[in-house]
């Protein structure tokens, strides 16, 4: 049996884990994380010609985000809409980050509703539109973290989920919150029979209620000022800067508050390897790869990891007293 190097692994063999996933014990054999050529072709790709982007329309009357977040320092700079939107983990559409705009660019998003319900005095189903007019549509920029060691900074446009829990009045036994994503083989080939990841679907996704509830965690509905793209999670997906980019859930159609902890679909497939919380922490090792550095997209070369992302002067209260390698 050939065992290689991680400096002779391929980002293909790394992210793409269509070959490994078997719902219940997918671990075996997968590759460790970026490597800097990886890092290197992955920027020669992105000075290369690629397929236009499906046009986007501009976001009006953006609001201010107050001192919601530390703002960022000079080596924290935007990542392009370019490479924001040719490089993304989107499983529904197909396990091949480079292909996934191209796989996603009849997505149709007109109309959409997201029904809240569960453990609420007020359950709704809000059309798109509706969702707009909750709260005014802010910019925050945060650096995202994947758990594949890779970053980048985005200016994502979005309110908080906050403002929306609010509308619908949570009952007091409500203790988390459950998100879920569209389910629709026809427009998510990778749904299908045939998909080719192996989860199951549709992709589920959770939070504590008081971790929902914090000023940081925001449903985003742009990038850039312009609405998001199909790749990018539109049209509405979840952003928690402080937490690995898979709990951000993208393409939300339905939000239940429950009293238990609810399934996700990352820790379903694999539990020692992706965590219910899944905060952004250096000293805690993925079992097949450290988390200490980063390779920051666009960029050669690693960085430190930060813990929290960077946010646990605004996060850290939320895991006072836990373990936070037990509790990863």
């Amino acid at each position: 049996m050939l065992i290689k190097k991680p400096d002779d692994i391929k980002s293909s063999e790394i992210t793409s884990q269509a070959n490994y996933l078997d719902r219940r014990n997918f671990i075996k054999g997968a590759a460790l994380a970026g490597t800097v050529a990886a890092t290197g072709l992955v920027y020669k790709s992105f000075n290369s010609p690629a397929p236009p982007p499906r046009p986007a329309e501009k976001i009006a009357n953006l609001a201010a985000p107050g001192n919601v977040a530390p703002p960022l320092g000079p080596d924290d700079k935007p990542n392009t809409l370019k490479e924001i939107s040719n490089y993304n983990n989107f499983y529904e559409f197909t396990t091949d980050k480079a292909g996934v705009a191209a796989a996603a660019r009849n997505f149709v998003t007109k109309p959409w509703n997201v029904v809240v319900d569960g453990l609420v005095n007020q359950p709704q189903t809000f059309g798109f539109e509706d969702l707009l007019k909750i709260a005014p549509q802010q910019e925050r920029i945060y650096r995202h973290r994947c758990v594949e060691a890779w970053s980048m900074v985005i200016p994502w446009v979005g309110f908080p989920l906050k403002a929306l829990l609010d509308r619908v009045q949570p009952q007091m036994s409500a203790r988390y919150v459950a998100f879920q994503t569209l389910y629709d083989p026809k427009q998510f080939p990778g749904q299908g029979r045939f998909g080719g990841s192996g989860l199951d679907w549709p992709y589920v996704e959770g939070l504590r209620l008081d971790e929902a509830m914090h000023p940081l965690a925001i449903l985003a509905t742009g990038i850039y000022g312009e609405t998001l793209l199909p790749q990018n999670g539109a049209p509405i997906r979840l952003v928690l800067p402080w937490k690995y980019g898979f709990k951000g859930i993208k393409s939300i159609v339905k939000i239940t508050l429950t009293d238990s902890i609810p399934p996700t679909t990352w820790n379903r497939a694999a539990t020692d390897e992706y965590g219910f919380y899944s905060n952004v922490n250096p000293d805690v090792a993925h079992p097949r790869w450290s988390q200490a550095m980063e390779r920051r997209i666009g960029e050669f070369g690693q960085r430190k990891t930060l813990l929290f992302n960077g946010y646990a002067d605004q996060v850290a209260s939320l895991y006072t007293g836990m373990d936070l390698r037990k509790d990863f």
